[in-house]
């Protein structure tokens, strides 16, 4: 069934809109991560304006978002002070982020810069995600996750930064600009990218502020959907690029993808799932820059 998109200003076929949130919400459901940094190309790939993708990615992660910090919210695992002041330093990056968007809007460059953030960031993230797993297989080793507190601390110099709060649920006495520097990249990512970054946001709030892990994920989440809610709002208002049909049907697909996606989960060895997902991510950044640097075989196409 094909539907018109009226921000994205052309036809798709509504089963393809759907499978690929199912298959994105099934990625994530298997291998525990935010499907976002594999939305945005793939809809760049299906012929959505990369300004629109980016736009309508970010409203994805609202819905995402949201069931997933109720339910961390009803077990306790959310530090709401931390979060907040993440969530004043993610409202900053995505203005920042916003405002960068718009520049490149107007100088015509948006689709390139996407584009290359894309390779650089699904380059970086894949590569180590590839390395980190083989590694884990050749070594076979066993990790307990059994300790409820971190054993990281921060590095000593962020130890030295002014402006320091108690943070009583994770125990923490930091500078505020460390949370709040942290939040600044996710809402920067968020805007100019549509993802939530929570692949960085995570191991930063473990090895950086040092956060007891059973708060880490909850935390992120709270951060993210508000971060998300306003870049949307700045996107839809600014870009006019949050084309709300495609939302629609992506989270459809996205929701029931990742209920497959947890079934799945339970049959799935964690460092060859990592290696599997690695690849995956390797693909569509070869795809991007294949996209990018090599040229088309026809230039441009008149249709009638």
């Amino acid at each position: 069934m094909l539907i018109y998109l009226p921000i994205a200003e052309m036809t798709v076929a509504v089963e393809e809109i759907f499978l690929l949130g199912f298959f994105v919400g099934f990625v994530s459901g298997v291998f525990g991560v935010g499907g976002g940094f594999l939305t945005t190309p793939l809809l760049i790939f299906m012929g959505i304006p990369p300004a629109v993708a980016v736009g309508t990615q970010a409203s994805q992660l609202v819905a995402s978002g949201t069931s997933g910090v109720i339910g961390y919210w009803q077990k306790g695992y959310v530090d709401f002070y931390i979060g907040t002041i993440m969530l004043v330093g993610g409202i900053a990056g995505s203005v920042f982020g916003i405002i960068i968007f718009q520049l490149m809007q107007y100088l015509g460059q948006i689709d390139l810069v996407i584009s290359l953030l894309y390779i650089i960031l699904l380059g970086g993230v894949g590569g180590m995600m590839l390395f980190e797993s083989l590694f884990s297989l050749s070594k076979a080793k066993k990790r307990s996750m059994k300790s409820e507190f971190n054993r990281f601390k921060s590095p000593s110099m962020i130890s030295k930064l002014p402006y320091k709060i108690r943070f009583p649920r994770s125990k923490l006495y930091i500078s505020a600009f460390v949370p709040g520097g942290i939040g600044f990249v996710s809402g920067f990512l968020v805007s100019t990218m549509g993802v939530g970054g929570g692949f960085l946001l995570i191991p930063a709030m473990i090895y950086i502020l040092g956060m007891p892990a059973y708060l880490v994920a909850g935390t992120s989440l709270f951060q993210i959907v508000f971060t998300s809610a306003f870049a949307t709002i700045m996107h839809a208002i600014t870009n006019q690029s949050v084309d709300i049909l495609l939302a629609l049907f992506l989270i459809i697909g996205g929701v029931i993808g990742a209920r497959f996606g947890v079934i799945a989960s339970k049959r799935v060895n964690g460092a060859r799932a990592r290696v599997v997902l690695a690849l995956i991510v390797l693909a569509v950044c070869t795809k991007v820059a294949m996209s990018l640097f090599l040229e088309p075989g026809q230039i441009f196409v008149i249709e009638i």
